[in-house]
């Protein structure tokens, strides 16, 4: 059975819809839940991800809030943070560790903090009992795929094409999953404009998808209500869920 991991932006509309679109998520088939933590310069977002993030921003997130709605979603669900790496700098990598620890939290996406630059953290990360997933992109080298994916923890996170979020863009990604394969028994699951049109596609070959744009673009929509935002948000889900388990 392939999975499914689904992201949503902390904070947007609000903490409470957060809080329950995340329980729904999982009620509907997600496997594991990225938690983004609202950031100015989502560097690796395309636009519907960055201006839910602006949003959130706006309406007041911190991080204290990232915290608090993560101790009512963890216990429910394999929940990751997802963010860019200047709050856990400035806050401290050991800071971060302690509240995941605290909430249940079971790991860290940090799209800017490169392979090398990760090194430091990876020690302590690891003797917590989390994980700091690896990012494998269409460019990288087979050396350097063997040097990432060796010791990769939870799932290597392959990115579909050399871009933005939500952007749909199609690259032949069999070579690169033969390379991952051949160095790693890590799943391997693949994100970056997968969405219900191209989830089948992108499915073929690795073990899971990660889906974030569909779903904001729903959070985003101001002709829904909550509860028809959720409803929407579940029937994608299900939808994506039965097209790579075809």
């Amino acid at each position: 059975m392939k999975k499914l991991v689904a992201y949503i932006t902390t904070g947007f509309p609000s903490l409470e819809f957060t809080v329950d679109a995340a329980l729904a998520l999982s009620e509907a088939g997600v496997d594991t839940l990225e938690l983004g933590m609202p950031f100015s310069d989502p560097v690796a977002d395309g636009p519907v991800i960055e201006k839910a993030n602006l949003k959130a921003l706006q309406n007041g997130f911190k991080l204290q809030h990232l915290f608090e709605a993560s101790a009512q979603i963890a216990p429910h669900i394999d929940t990751l943070w997802m963010g860019y790496f200047n709050p856990f700098y400035h806050k401290g990598m050991e800071s971060f560790i302690a509240e995941a620890q605290k909430v249940g939290v079971n790991g860290f996406i940090i799209p800017d903090l490169p392979f090398e630059e990760a090194k430091p953290y990876q020690k302590s990360i690891k003797e917590a009992g989390l994980s700091l997933i690896d990012f494998i992109a269409p460019t990288d080298t087979e050396e350097r795929i063997k040097q990432i994916v060796t010791d990769a923890q939870k799932f290597i996170y392959l990115v579909a094409y050399a871009g933005i979020t939500g952007s749909g863009k199609s690259e032949d990604l069999q070579p690169i999953i033969t390379n991952i394969k051949k160095y790693s028994q890590t799943p391997v699951y693949v994100g970056f404009g997968v969405d219900t049109h191209t989830a089948k596609e992108k499915a073929v070959g690795v073990d899971g998808v990660i889906v974030g744009s569909a779903f904001v673009k729903v959070l985003l929509d101001e002709s829904l209500n909550s509860t028809q935002k959720i409803n929407k948000i579940s029937a994608i889900v299900k939808e994506i869920k039965e097209k790579i388990n075809e």
